[in-house]
């Protein structure tokens, strides 16, 4: 499927990598080709994306970028970026596949379901990708000036500005050709998460690795999963594996992290929302990766009936997890403290259906390129608190990009 989607100029391929985490959605979806496509600034960015849904009511398959805040907030964009996506883009596919563990769903304007199906089955999957040749990975930011600009977030911090900032930094490399494909496929068996992408719009790519679900509307239910809190998994000593789940659930610090973001999602809902409908299904769930484990919350809701669902996302975008609260305040924060442009990064991947349904991830543990420019980038961050550990948040930072710099030859 993969490798049929990527001989379009746009696609969208959405693997669950058999996971089966509570509001578990299907095994694997894509979509490629575009009928039409809304690739658009902030602005007025939601209202066009309104209306292409009402224009075609149809599946829609794109992003969000982080970089709407510009949109919702009122705020303002000027630091570098190198790849290059719109601030928001959907496409109305030509054609959409449904995998479940029990068939395969065509969906195609054209009607050559079968013609497709073979020529899915013809296609050569994805080749083993050898090792990369060591990519020279570059930091934005030393470690020192990490370490420094975490002590400054703290003293806005003990002024009252907020009480809890997401801070990420940017590792990047220059003239670089990668095989996306390849790459992805690496990055999946590195690391296999529940809501991994990859995601094509002309010569920019998303190689995505996400364990997080933003936001997701089934019927008149919304619902949202937040991840605060971080630990390394031991595979090696299944006991030592054990104890390091166990200090993350237990943890005071991680705990308080994770509150304070299901507060903000508590709010951000209850604008939308009807009264006293909001409510906290899991808090402190602890939930392992290949990598890490993770702290997982769950918040949901009944949409009210007076709120189109597209104004749904708008209210609650960008993500708590993201951002920090108070979420305007903390958006300004980052935009004078980190030197990239997030864009896509720490923005949302994922699909509309044709009721008006949708599902979205949090992209982060994620490859950006620019295959023009040959400029790769991939950002990670950790929730700053009054009584975080620089160096500690440092070496999160560190844990979270590892699989990246494997997959990368580092």
């Amino acid at each position: 499927m993969l490798s049929w989607v990527n001989q379009f100029n746009i696609c969208c391929f959405l693997d669950n990598q058999h996971y089966h985490l509570p509001h578990h959605s299907l095994e694997c979806m894509a979509a490629a080709g575009s009928v039409q496509t809304l690739a658009t600034a902030a602005g007025s960015a939601f209202e066009q994306l309104q209306q292409l849904y009402a224009q075609h009511g149809d599946w829609l398959f794109g992003h969000l970028s982080y970089d709407l805040k510009n949109e919702t907030d009122n705020q303002a964009s000027h630091n570098a970026d190198g790849i290059g996506f719109p601030d928001l883009c959907f496409f109305v596919p030509e054609v959409v596949l449904q995998l479940s563990e029990q068939e395969l769903q065509i969906g195609a304007f054209d009607a050559r379901h079968e013609t497709i199906f073979h020529e899915i089955c013809a296609m050569e999957p994805p080749g083993e990708a050898g090792p990369l040749a060591p990519t020279p990975i570059n930091n934005r930011i030393s470690k020192e000036e990490y370490i420094r600009i975490i002590r400054q977030l703290q003293q806005h911090i003990l002024r009252g500005d907020c009480y809890e900032i997401n801070f990420c930094q940017e590792f990047f490399a220059e003239n670089i050709t990668i095989d996306p494909v390849q790459v992805y496929c690496s990055l999946s068996d590195t690391s296999p998460n529940p809501f991994a992408a990859y995601y094509k719009t002309g010569q920019q790519y998303l190689l995505c690795a996400s364990p997080e679900r933003y936001l997701k509307k089934e019927g008149d239910r919304i619902l949202s999963q937040p991840i605060k809190g971080t630990s390394q998994r031991n595979l090696l000593n299944a006991a030592e594996d054990e104890k390091s789940a166990t200090h993350l659930y237990n943890s005071v610090k991680d705990r308080s992290e994770n509150v304070m973001i299901v507060d903000l999602v508590r709010n951000d809902l209850s604008k939308i929302c009807e009264e006293a409908s909001v409510q906290v299904e899991e808090l402190f769930g602890i939930y392992s990766f290949p990598q890490v484990h993770q702290m997982i919350s769950t918040v949901s809701g009944q949409l009210r009936s007076d709120i189109h669902f597209i104004e749904a996302i708008k209210a609650t975008f960008p993500m708590g997890s993201m951002t920090g609260a108070p979420k305007k305040r903390v958006m300004e924060l980052i935009e004078q403290y980190e030197q990239t442009r997030r864009g896509i990064f720490s923005g949302a991947v994922g699909y509309i259906t044709p009721e008006g349904d949708f599902d979205f991830n949090v992209v982060i543990r994620s490859i950006m390129y620019n295959a023009t420019n040959k400029y790769l980038s991939f950002q990670a961050g950790s929730a700053i608190t009054f009584y975080s550990d620089p160096e500690k948040e440092y070496e999160e930072c560190l844990l979270k990009a590892a699989a990246i710099k494997k997959v990368l030859g580092n």
